[in-house]
């Protein structure tokens, strides 16, 4: 039975559902007035500023404003700011960055903020490095760790397309050598760099390891920086230095390819992760 309408009750709709009649209670008009004045301020505003998308873009707007042009601008106006010390440190001996303190705490900060864009994903955050990708905050380095040798290695890269690259190619001994004559060879570098290892194997690895290995990594092991060859004497290894590691890259060999950051990297900012990585720890 449907509710009675009691005499100060509003107008109803003239809906009804399940003897439940709806009050027609208008909003108040503050309310309608600023829904309209929302409204008409999104028309105004999808026409002034980028809004509609398209097929490949989104409508200008006609005031031309550009989330892009402003971040552009912002960049724009801190390359201005230090273009000066930019140019400085482009042209900058390298050698004599440390006796200028400003230059040289300008090319530490931003070599961070290159190493941490183009150089962390493979060297770690911490420069740590990992299996394949070298510790840079030892003293091991392949190729010479002062500044110069540091900005070459950025600069060119390491057995990659371009001409000026550090190139290096171990064998793939597998193709040479005898299982037996890998054993004895991997049982010899293990001696070599101090751990435990058969002594009748690693006695018979020294002439395996004179005969295919010395012209690289010379007699005594301790490599050869020219060639890219690492020392085997130490405890620092870019692969791993256990028996089944080494004779996986005796076996097969290691190439690993650095890009040449050049092309990529400006001058100042080539220099400026040098400087970076070389006081890191291990530059010398």
């Amino acid at each position: 039975m449907a509710k009675q309408p009691n005499k100060q009750d509003p107008e109803t709709t003239g809906h009804s559902w399940d003897g439940i009649e709806e009050f027609n209670n208008p909003l108040p008009r503050w309310w309608l007035w600023t829904f309209y004045a929302t409204i008409f301020w999104g028309i105004i505003y999808t026409i002034a500023y980028p809004a509609w998308p398209l097929v490949n873009k989104a409508t200008a707007g006609l005031l031309g404003y550009s989330t892009r042009a402003e971040v552009a601008n912002d960049i724009q106006s801190f390359a201005d700011a230090n273009a000066e010390i930019e140019a400085k440190l482009a042209a900058a001996d390298l050698t004599t960055v440390s006796d200028d303190p400003e230059l040289q705490s300008y090319a530490r900060n931003a070599g961070a903020a290159v190493f941490r864009t183009n150089c962390s994903q493979c060297h770690g955050s911490g420069a740590a490095g990992s299996k394949g990708y070298p510790n840079l905050l030892d003293d091991d380095w392949l190729w010479g760790g002062d500044i110069e040798a540091i900005a070459h290695t950025v600069r060119h890269g390491i057995r990659n397309e371009t001409d000026e690259a550090h190139y290096s190619q171990m064998p793939a001994f597998g193709e040479i050598l005898s299982d037996e004559e890998i054993a004895q060879a991997v049982a010899y570098v293990q001696k070599l760099s101090g751990q435990d290892a058969d002594a009748a194997l690693a006695a018979a690895g020294e002439t395996v390891f004179l005969d295919n290995c010395a012209a690289c990594h010379m007699e005594d092991g301790t490599g050869d920086r020219a060639q890219g060859a690492p020392n085997l004497t130490d405890a620092i290894w870019l692969y791993g230095g256990d028996e089944a590691t080494l004779t996986e890259t005796i076996t097969n060999s290691r190439f690993g390819v650095m890009p040449a950051w050049g092309p990529r990297l400006s001058d100042a900012e080539v220099n400026a992760v040098a400087a970076y990585v070389h006081q890191l720890g291990g530059g010398e």
